[in-house]
């Protein structure tokens, strides 16, 4: 199969505007995030409005890609950025730009999914754990995942989901 990372980047996020050009040990965040990627996909994109950003990823030698700032998700500015690359690919991986500690094997065991000719999508996912503790599971930061028998998606939020009607939130992480 034939991969490409697309690592959608803008500035102007409203929690931290700027964010992919913070600076994380003398190096950009989105240059972190897209080194991390590398070693484990070939063909690896930042697709970015923003020309700072553009700038930042050609000096570091990476690729990129300018993108309209009217898109309303990550997931927008992928498909204009694969689109714009023009080369075909059996499966786009998205890689959000503020994952800078992001490990390979994650991506392999993403790309692993792909074996099956029934996965046409597929997401990192871990379970919350009790020695978390009540703040990570509370984090609109994190966001949280419900998946079925089979291990498919089926509702994602910010929010604690499923919301505990008959218990105390402190009994929450013995309920999740």
């Amino acid at each position: 199969m034939k991969f490409i990372a697309i690592i959608p980047a803008r500035y102007a996020s409203t929690r931290f505007p700027g964010k992919p050009l913070a600076d994380m040990g003398g190096k950009p965040m989105i240059q972190r995030v897209y080194e991390q990627v590398k070693r484990a996909v070939h063909d690896v994109w930042v697709a970015t409005d923003d020309s700072r950003i553009f700038e930042t990823v050609k000096a570091f030698g990476g690729k990129a890609v300018m993108t309209s700032t009217e898109h309303r998700s990550g997931t927008d500015r992928i498909q204009e950025a694969y689109s714009k690359i023009g080369e075909d690919f059996d499966v786009v991986i998205n890689v959000q730009g503020d994952e800078p500690f992001i490990q390979p094997e994650q991506i392999e065991s993403l790309k692993e999914c792909f074996d099956s000719k029934d996965v046409e999508l597929a997401t990192l996912v871990k379970p919350f754990k009790k020695e978390d503790g009540f703040d990570v599971l509370f984090n609109p930061n994190s966001p949280k995942v419900v998946i079925n028998k089979e291990n498919e998606a089926i509702y994602f939020s910010r929010s604690i989901v499923p919301y505990i009607r008959d218990a105390h939130h402190t009994e929450w992480l013995d309920k999740h």
